[in-house]
């Protein structure tokens, strides 16, 4: 199973988001265990970067948070297909648009976000990390 992870799935990890830490670290757990290839988009990188170091204030941090991170994850670089590609998209959000089109491009499975809802023209599916482990718990999302 391929799965590209939005910004704030990484985010609720890197940051410890309280509500949200769990069912995120859940997702990111299964390519530790190899159960699913996990992608970032290379702009979200800087993304997660920038508000990461922004809260915690430490450069040296950010950057093994970083380097962590891309051990768990391979990078989905952004074509220029890709860009012209979420010009035209019906997705309205241009960020958003991008996820959706480099998701169609890699062939991924599942979009897995915390904002299922801004994907809603995406062309491939987006999931919330909490049912997308209910639905793999499930036999639903066959992973591995």
């Amino acid at each position: 199973m391929r799965l590209l992870i939005d910004t704030n799935v990484v985010l609720d990890v890197l940051m410890h988001r309280k509500e949200f830490f769990d069912a995120s670290y859940e997702v990111l757990k299964l390519s530790a265990l190899n159960k699913a290839e996990i992608l970032i988009t290379a702009n979200t990188i800087t993304d997660i970067y920038y508000i990461f170091q922004r809260s915690n204030k430490d450069h040296a941090k950010s950057k093994e948070a970083i380097v962590k991170l891309l051990k768990l994850v391979s990078i989905a670089d952004v074509l220029a297909s890709d860009v012209m590609n979420a010009l035209s998209s019906k997705i309205t959000d241009f960020e958003d648009a991008l996820v959706g089109a480099i998701a169609k491009r890699v062939k991924a499975d599942y979009i897995v976000t915390r904002n299922t809802k801004d994907f809603h023209n995406s062309p491939v599916p987006a999931i919330d990390p909490q049912n997308f482990l209910v639905q793999v718990n499930r036999g639903n999302g066959s992973c591995g």
